[in-house]
Order: C-alpha cells, then structure tokens, then sequence
C-alpha cells in the first residue's frame, strides 16, 4: 500500500448495502416480532413547531390511552392523578407492597423526545415497574411543548423530587425512565445536585437519549436499522429541536453525557443491539464507571430503541423490569459508596 492510499484516523468506513435476518438465538417469538416490523412510518415526521408536535402526540396519546385498563388489571396496580407542588403527577400503586418497600418510592419520567406522552399516556412504563418492583410509583407528567419548553421537564421533575425528600430520605427514592426518561433520570441528579440536594437511592437509565448533537457510533451503523427512531435526522432531533428552543444541545441539561458525572448514585442502562442509541447508552456506562460510580449495562439482542417496554408480556420485557427491580432493591435504602 503506498503512503497516499493508507488512510487517516478520521477516514469514514465504506459499507456495503446488506441484509439483516431477524436474530433467532436466544430471542422469544413476541420479541422476534417487534424486530421484525417494518421502520416507523412516522419516523420522518420533521415538526416545524410546537402545535404540530402536539397535535401529533394527542393523537397518538388516544391509542395508547387505549391499552391502559387492561395493562393496569394484568399489572394489578392502580393509578391516581393528582398534583406534587404544582407539578402533575400520576400515583402508581400496585396491590401487594411488602414491608420492606413502604418506606420507599420511585420516581417515574416518561420518555416520547420530550414532547410525546402526555398525561396518563405517559405512565406505561411506571406500571410495568410498580408490578415488577411492588413499589409505589410517581410518574411524572412534566410539561411539554407548547405548554413549556426547556427545562421545564427537568425543572418538574426535580421539583417532585424535592417535595418526597420532605418525608423519604433520598436513599430510599429511585429514579427511572426510558429515552427522553431516561435522559431526564441522569439531568435530574445534575440538577439536583446543582442545588444542593442529596442524590436519590440508585437509577436506571434506559436506552437514554444522553447526547442530543447525535455524536456517537451507533449513529451512524443503527441508522435506518432502528425501526422505532430510525433515522438521527428524525422526528425525535425534530421534537429535541423544539423543545430546546435554541438552547446549546451539549448543555448537560439536554446531553448529560456531557455533565460531571462524580457522586452519581449506583446506576442500571439498559439497551439493544439494534438501538439508535446504543452509543448513547454505552457512554454513560463508561463515563460512570471513569467517574468511580457503580454502573451496570444490560444489552437485549437485535433489540431496537426500547423495545422492552412495548410488550409487557414479553420475556425479554419481564427480564428487563426484573433486572431493574432488582437493582433497586438491592442498593435503595443504602448509604451511598463509590468505587475507588
């Protein structure tokens, strides 16, 4: 090879068109099933404005408005709305709380890019982890576009947090939630922090949307292999757009990959081979664990942007809660330690 044809560190790898058969090794049939479908049909919905994405979100609120009494009589957990300080919130109550969970409480921040999911739309993933983790749940219905803009969702659900610290040490709260939740989970302690509060119990991050200025691997190698985001240039880099209203993307308020990440409280990711945000994921993980803070990775095969929260009836959706119930039970409730 001569010296011209050697090529530079930053020289992009060409890749040849393929074909993905759906993984059948160690994957159940409901999940080969969400693999299997097609790309999101949405996933090139470019909102110009706040009202566009809200009149999206509604709509599709009304669908998953649908599949709630059923999911909540199969979970066995009953869900109240009310208000914490201002902010709304959904109780999430499951029928049995052992003793040793009654002195504890998560907190739930839903994900949907920040502008989707709104009111009880948004407590799916809560109810699965109050029957998995048989904790009182409080999902968070933290205000979104048009309503309020950046950083209102944080600004939310740090204000809920602050009110449960009045009567639960923040040791004995978890935080959780999936995707822009996920991201939330990791800006709240930021935020948190910022102000001088304690940091919760322990987190689980799933698949977060840490880094909205799209950096990283998965990127570019899940790009149009995710069928649930897709694409980096899709609609959920259109909903960030609108809900950062001009606001710097790298502020670790909207990218908390970018934060100082020291003091964290023990921390589950959760993620798929086959996720747009797999990077994303994989970040946090290491900038954790380069900051001294117990952090662990679970990576589902062929598993697009959280699948394991689509299909609580799924094994790999059962596995997932599991994993995350678990490792709230096994640091909630602990004196904070760190890694040397």
């Amino acid at each position: 090879m001569s010296p011209k044809s050697i090529p530079s560190e930053d020289s992009p790898l060409a890749v040849p068109a393929k074909t993905l058969p759906v993984p059948n090794a160690d994957v159940s049939p409901g999940a080969r099933a969400l693999i299997a479908r097609p790309l999101n049909l949405d996933w090139n919905l470019l909102w110009g404005t706040a009202e566009e994405a809200r009149a999206y979100a509604e709509k599709q609120a009304v669908e998953a408005l649908k599949k709630l009494p059923a999911m909540r009589e199969r979970l066995k957990v009953t869900s109240t709305a009310t208000t914490i300080d201002g902010v709304r919130v959904h109780i999430l109550t499951p029928d049995k709380i052992p003793p040793e969970n009654l002195d504890k409480v998560l907190i739930h921040l839903h994900g949907g890019c920040y502008v989707l999911f709104p009111g009880e739309a948004g407590t799916a993933e809560g109810l699965i982890m109050a029957s998995a983790g048989q904790y009182k749940v409080v999902s968070v219905d933290y205000r979104m576009p048009p309503e309020a803009y950046f950083p209102a969702a944080v600004d939310d659900a740090v204000t809920v947090y602050r009110s449960l610290l009045k009567s639960t040490p923040a040791r004995n709260i978890g935080v959780f939630g999936t995707s822009a939740g996920g991201a939330l989970t990791l800006e709240l302690v930021l935020r948190a922090r910022d102000q001088g509060l304690p940091v919760p119990g322990a987190l689980s991050s799933g698949t977060p949307m840490s880094d909205a200025t799209k950096t990283g691997d998965s990127f570019y190698t899940n790009d149009m292999i995710d069928n649930v985001l897709v694409s980096r240039d899709g609609f959920c880099q259109a909903a960030t757009h609108i809900y950062s209203n001009g606001h710097d993307l790298a502020d670790p308020l909207l990218s908390p990959v970018y934060g100082d990440m020291h003091g964290f409280p023990p921390t589950i990711l959760t993620t798929g081979t086959r996720d747009l945000l797999l990077s994303n994921t994989v970040r946090v993980h290491r900038k954790l664990r380069r900051s001294g803070v117990e952090a662990v990775l679970h990576v589902f095969e062929g598993a697009s942007h959280a699948h394991y929260v689509q299909d609580d009836t799924m094994p790999e959706s059962k596995e997932a809660f599991g994993e995350m119930a678990a490792f709230f039970h096994a640091h909630l409730g602990k004196e904070l330690r760190h890694d040397p």
